[in-house]
């Protein structure tokens, strides 16, 4: 190593100033290219050295083409155990359907049927940025893994509770697991691929998250018709199984994050414990609002607002934790100066509030006006679904040779938004032709929003913020998509009760809100009702159409959000410094920044 260049000048720390210069601020980065001998080696490589003594922290993403990326089946053997990971996260979420009712049959707990989804959800949203702290604290490899296990753990739980209460604890745990998965992938991906040649594979991600979200439905229904419902979470042990042993074989990512090497007790300091302890119940409150009001107990009931008062208080205090936290917490206040951050996750934030919206209330759709069983409503949802991954994967790939990300969101916005707007005029009489060409037009459209968000924190963060920037974008396409779905539960059944009670008086509205969305003709003929079939045919349609009015006002915020985002186009080479914006780099050069002793 020269000696003119320090230790410290090798630090690979993104932040810092130098203590003995307190006007370093108002100077300029100026690089310096040195060399220095390799390893084993009389080849001098270059190095750019930059004075960062002189700067503000910054989010800008510095050059982190120096990490040594694995290549052939190595590489290989990776991007397939992540692509599991991803499956599961998505199979989960849709294979349990079908399989409700075998598990409220066996358990006799009709009562406890809205809590096997909600403590998935629950917990599987609120620890989505304590994650991000973690994977940017600890060792990435490691924290994964622990997702992995935690999701298995819970999966085993469940697939053999003997009661409804071990049921719902096991899809808690699972849930906890869940929440580090899906941001875990695309941070270990950060690590395993070029940013470049990133596009593509969360055009993968997105297209596997389709086609686990029409195998969900279709295994679930043929475990449970066949085998047992047992299975549909059997299933998730081995193919769990398969990534962890990949992972913990195959993946080796630098400890960039502990340069200092810290004790575990001193990074738990750093965990911003206090902030997660204040965030977490405040999300679940507003959850547990939004899920019981109008359906467990009336809006105006003291549990409900009681929860919604305290979920706003504990944001107010999560705030100001934050603020007093500063670069430690789990969720940084820099972050929201930054605009484009900033847009990626109220890009996410309504792309998943119009989505997964979306998706749920088509599946009720088909089952309800048109009759089909759950099985058969996943299977008209192909259209969609097939759509999407072929735009999710065409996308990445355009993206990965062009570098440019802004005008294909906007094009996949605006084809999401025209789709879903067309979707709001379906009727009782829907032909194939309109309900196939529909869906596939707002499928072109959703395909290209999955990996948008990811992209764009992964382009601008420096790689040591990319867990947090992940679990950020991460967390708001999550949270966007309970709010929206609870919200939308609530605008759906609002509809359907006032188009009943204008047309046909002397029914009892909560009958059909209480049974399968395939079960009206049965409950009508029970009732000696069978006449008056179409009239609460098309109040449930009324109610349907207002959620749909809810994704398409989404997928218009979503586009609007994408007009924000800055012209970037991402490079091949290593990442210049704002000073060098724009130009391109010799990949040759490892970028690292100067701090003064």
């Amino acid at each position: 190593m020269p000696k003119n260049v320090s230790r410290s000048a090798l630090s690979f720390r993104t932040f810092g100033q130098s203590k003995c210069e307190p006007n370093a601020k108002d100077r300029r980065e100026k690089p310096v290219n040195i060399t220095k001998t390799l390893v084993g080696t009389d080849a001098q490589q270059p190095i750019m050295v930059i004075d960062a003594a002189s700067n503000d922290p910054s989010l800008e993403r510095k050059a982190d083409d120096n990490l040594e990326y694995p290549t052939g089946l190595k590489l290989s053997l990776i991007l397939i155990s992540l692509c599991l990971s991803v499956f599961l996260v998505a199979l989960d979420q849709t294979i349990i359907a079908p399989a409700l009712g075998a598990i409220t049959g066996e358990y006799n707990s009709t009562k406890d049927i809205g809590w096997y989804g909600s403590a998935y959800l629950l917990t599987g949203t609120a620890l989505v940025p304590l994650y991000g702290k973690i994977y940017h604290i600890f060792h990435i490899k490691y924290t994964f893994i622990m997702a992995i296990a935690l999701f298995e753990l819970g999966s085993l739980i469940s697939a053999v509770a003997p009661s409804s209460m071990a049921f719902i604890i096991g899809r808690a745990i699972a849930g906890l697991g869940n929440a580090g998965l899906f941001s875990g992938s695309a941070v270990i991906l950060s690590y395993s691929l070029p940013l470049r040649k990133r596009p593509i594979m969360f055009g993968a991600f997105g297209g596997i998250w389709g086609i686990a979200s029409v195998a969900g439905p279709l295994l679930g229904g043929a475990f449970t018709d066949n085998i047992t419902w047992r299975w549909c979470f059997y299933i998730n042990l081995f193919i769990g199984g398969g990534a962890v042993l990949v992972i913990f074989f195959y993946l080796r990512i630098p400890r960039v994050n502990n340069p200092d090497n810290q004790s575990t007790i001193s990074r738990l300091l750093h965990l911003d414990l206090i902030g997660a302890g204040i965030l977490i119940p405040g999300i679940i409150m507003l959850l547990l609002a939004l899920q019981w009001g109008g359906v467990e107990y009336p809006w105006n009931d003291s549990r409900v607002i009681g929860l919604f008062v305290g979920a706003g208080v504990t944001t107010l205090i999560f705030v100001g934790v934050e603020k007093w936290q500063g670069d430690d917490g789990i969720l940084p206040p820099r972050f929201f100066k930054e605009r484009n951050v900033v847009c990626a996750m109220l890009f996410n934030f309504f792309f998943g509030a119009s989505f997964f919206a979306l998706v749920y209330y088509l599946s009720l759709y088909f089952q309800a006006i048109q009759g089909d069983t759950a099985v058969e409503a996943g299977i008209k949802l192909l259209p969609l679904l097939i759509s999407s991954v072929i735009s999710s994967v065409t996308s990445g790939g355009i993206i990965s040779v062009t570098g440019l990300y802004n005008l294909v969101v906007l094009l996949g916005t605006a084809f999401m938004s025209i789709g879903i707007g067309l979707i709001t005029t379906f009727n009782l009489t829907t032909p194939l032709s309109r309900w196939f060409g529909y869906q596939v037009i707002t499928g072109l459209g959703t395909g290209v929003c999955f990996q948008i968000g990811l992209l764009v924190v992964q382009n601008i963060l420096s790689q040591e913020l990319v867990p947090q920037g992940t679990a950020c974008v991460q967390f708001s396409q999550t949270l966007g998509g309970a709010l929206f779905i609870a919200v939308a539960q609530t605008v759906f059944q609002n509809g359907l009760i006032d188009g009943i009670r204008q047309a046909e008086p002397q029914l009892d509205p909560t009958i059909f809100i209480n049974s399968g969305a395939s079960n009206i003709p049965k409950i009508l003929d029970d009732l000696n009702q069978s006449n008056t079939l179409e009239h609460v045919l098309t109040a449930y349609m009324s109610g349907l159409r207002n959620t749909y009015y809810m994704s398409t006002a989404a997928a218009v915020a979503a586009f609007l959000v994408a007009l924000g985002l800055d012209w970037k186009k991402i490079k091949k080479g290593a990442t210049a410094t704002k000073e060098n914006a724009g130009q391109e780099t010799d990949p040759n050069v490892i970028q690292i920044r100067k701090f003064n002793a």
